[in-house]
C-alpha cells in the first residue's frame, strides 16, 4: 500500500499534508538504513564465523596430532605457512569494529620474577667517582636499584683428577694407597656427571648421539658416537635391577592405567624397519602411594605380553577398548573404561560439523558435568570422594545412559553417532564403575602423558636399533619418568644413583628408586 497516495485522497489540511509527508519519508529513510546496517552486521557475522572456523582448522593441523607424511623439509615449510596465516587470522579478528561500548582495556601480566632457589651472581655497578659532579662533595649511600637477568651456563666440560698419594713402610716394604672407588664402567673415562647427561639428553631431551657428539666437538671434546652408544649400553644394563623392582611395587598396587604406543625397529636382515610397541603402565594416583610407571618394549601388540607384564596381578585395569587386553578381563581383572576416549567420539562429532553437531554438544555438556563433579572432589579424601560421586556423579550417569539409549533408538547404524553411543552402551559397567568407588580415577590421562614424551622422542631417535636397545630404553625412561613424576630431577637423581649403585646391595636397592617415601 502507498501511504502517501492514501493520504492525498482525505483532502487534508496541506500544511499537514506536507508535515505528514515529511516524517513519512524521514520513517523509510531510517528503515533503508536499519536494512543496510543489519546486512553488514550479518555480513561481519558470517565473516566472524568464517575466519573463527578457518583458524580452529589452522589450529588443529599445525598443534593437534597428525601422521607424519612429509619429509622434515617439507613440514617445516608448511608449519612456516601455518603460522604465517594463523597470525593473519587472529589480526583480522582483532581488527577494531565499531561498538555501542567502550572496549575493557587488556590487563596484561608483568614479568614474572625469576626463580627463587637460583644462585645469585651479584654484579656491583659503582659511580666512576665518589664525589658530586656538581658540588664536588662526597656522596652518600641513600639505597639500591636491583634488576635481574636470567643467564645460563651451557654444558661444560671439565676433567676431575683423581690423586691417590702412595705410601711405603721402610721396616717391612709394603706399599699402601686409597683403593679405587667402584663404577658403573671400571677404568672409564666418564665420571657419574658425564653419563647422567648423555643418557638425560638421549631419553630426556631426545637428542641423538651425534647430536651429543657435535655439542662435545664445539668445545674441542672428542666423543665418538660409539663410545657414547657403549655407555648408554652399560647404564642401562647397571640401572635394570632398578628397572625390574620398580615394575614389581608398581604390580602392588590395585588399579593401575595402560596403554601403547607403537615405535619403529630396525630389521636388517631386510634393511627396513617394523613395527614394534611401548607398554606403559601407570600407578593411580587416587589410591596413594608414590606415582610410578613403567614401560614394557615389545616386538608386537599381541595381547598376551600385558598377560606376561600382569601375570598375578589382581586389581582394576584403565584401557581403552583394544581388543588385546579382552583376555585380561576373564582371568578375574576388573575393565575401567575412559571417559576421555568416549568424550573423544562426540567431540570429532561436534567439531566435524560446520554447524556443530546439536546431539553430540549435548552429550559433551553431560560428560562435562563428570568432570566438574571430579573437580569438585579432588582435593578430598577417598571417602569424601565417593560420597560426592554416588550424591552428584551417578545420577548424571544414569540421566546420560537413558539418553544415550534414546539416541541409538533414532541413530541410523553404521553412522557416527551410533558409533559413539555404541561405543559408550557396549562398555557401561566399566565407565560407571569410577563413580562407585573413591579411589579409582575417571579417565585414562595420566598414562597418556606419560607416554606423550615418548611420541615426541621417536621423532628425533626415529627407531629403535634391536630388540635389547629397545628394552634398555624403556628401563631408562621408565626411572627418568618416575623420577619426574615424583619431583626429582632427573638428571640429579641419575648421577647420584650411578654414583651409589655399584656398592649398594641388592636388600637396600630401593633407597635407590626416584621415588618419595
Amino acid at each position: 500500500m502507498d501511504l502517501l497516495a492514501e493520504l492525498a485522497r482525505l483532502n487534508l489540511d496541506p500544511a499537514l499534508l506536507d508535515g505528514v509527508k515529511k516524517l513519512v519519508s524521514e520513517v523509510q529513510a531510517q528503515d533503508i538504513k536499519l536494512q543496510a546496517l543489519t546486512a553488514e552486521g550479518r555480513f561481519k557475522e558470517i565473516k566472524i564465523q568464517k575466519l573463527t572456523l578457518e583458524l580452529a582448522h589452522l589450529k588443529r593441523i599445525r598443534f593437534g596430532v597428525k601422521n607424519e607424511a612429509l619429509t622434515a623439509v617439507q613440514r617445516s615449510l608448511f608449519e612456516e605457512d601455518t603460522d604465517q596465516d594463523l597470525a593473519a587470522i587472529e589480526a583480522e579478528l582483532e581488527t577494531p569494529v565499531p561498538e555501542t561500548k567502550p572496549r575493557t582495556p587488556r590487563i596484561r601480566a608483568g614479568r614474572q620474577p625469576l626463580p627463587a632457589h637460583l644462585e645469585r651472581i651479584d654484579v656491583r655497578h659503582e659511580p666512576e667517582a665518589c664525589t658530586c659532579g656538581q658540588c664536588q662533595s662526597a656522596l652518600v649511600k641513600i639505597g639500591e636499584d636491583i634488576s635481574e637477568q636470567l643467564d645460563i651456563e651451557p654444558a661444560r666440560f671439565f676433567v676431575i683428577r683423581h690423586i691417590r698419594p702412595q705410601y711405603a713402610c721402610r721396616a717391612c716394604e709394603t706399599m699402601t694407597a686409597a683403593p679405587v672407588d667402584p663404577a658403573i664402567i671400571d677404568g672409564g673415562m666418564a665420571a657419574p656427571g658425564l653419563l647422567a647427561w648423555v643418557a638425560a639428553s638421549k631419553y630426556l631431551d631426545h637428542l641423538p648421539l651425534y647430536r651429543l657428539e657435535q655439542i662435545a666437538a664445539r668445545q674441542d671434546v672428542t666423543l665418538a658416537r660409539s663410545t657414547l652408544a657403549e655407555w648408554i649400553g652399560r647404564i642401562g644394563y647397571a640401572l635394570q635391577p632398578l628397572a625390574d623392582r620398580l615394575a614389581e611395587l608398581l604390580r602392588q598396587t590395585p588399579s593401575l592405567h595402560a596403554d601403547e604406543t607403537p615405535v619403529q625397529q630396525l630389521d636388517p636382515g631386510k634393511g627396513k624397519t617394523r613395527r614394534a610397541y611401548l607398554w606403559a603402565y601407570r600407578s593411580n594416583d587416587l589410591a596413594g602411594g608414590p606415582p610410578m610407571v613403567v614401560f614394557d618394549y615389545q616386538t608386537s601388540r599381541a595381547g598376551h605380553h600385558a598377560a606376561t607384564f600382569l601375570e598375578g596381578w589382581r586389581g582394576t585395569l584403565m584401557v581403552d577398548d583394544y581388543s588385546g587386553y579382552k583376555a585380561l578381563f576373564a582371568t578375574g581383572l576388573s575393565e575401567q573404561a575412559c571417559w576421555a576416549h568416549a568424550r573423544r567420539k562426540f567431540f570429532d562429532l561436534d567439531q566435524g560439523s560446520a554447524q556443530g553437531h546439536p546431539v553430540a554438544a549435548e552429550i559433551l555438556g553431560r560428560i562435562a558435568r563428570l568432570y566438574e563433579i571430579e573437580a569438585q572432589a579432588k582435593a578430598g579424601t577417598q571417602a569424601q570422594r565417593q560420597a560426592l560421586r554416588q550424591e552428584h556423579a551417578l545420577p548424571v550417569l544414569q540421566a546420560l545412559h537413558a539418553r544415550l539409549s534414546q539416541i541409538r533408538q533414532a541413530a541410523a547404524p553404521g553412522y557416527g553417532l551410533a558409533k559413539a553411543c555404541d561405543y559408550l552402551l557396549r562398555r557401561w559397567p566399566a565407565f560407571v564403575r569410577y563413580a562407585e568407588t573413591g579411589e579409582l580415577p575417571i579417565d585414562n590421562n595420566p598414562v597418556e602423558n606419560a607416554i606423550r614424551p615418548i611420541a615426541l622422542g621417536k621423532k628425533n631417535w626415529l627407531f629403535a636399533g634391536s630388540e635389547r636397545a629397545g628394552q634398555r630404553a624403556a628401563a631408562i625412561q621408565s626411572l627418568l619418568a618416575t623420577a619426574r613424576l615424583n619431583g626429582l630431577e632427573p638428571t640429579a637423581w641419575l648421577k647420584s644413583t650411578l654414583e651409589r649403585l655399584p656398592t649398594c646391595p641388592n636388600s637396600r636397592i630401593d633407597e635407590l628408586l626416584p621415588i618419595k617415601r
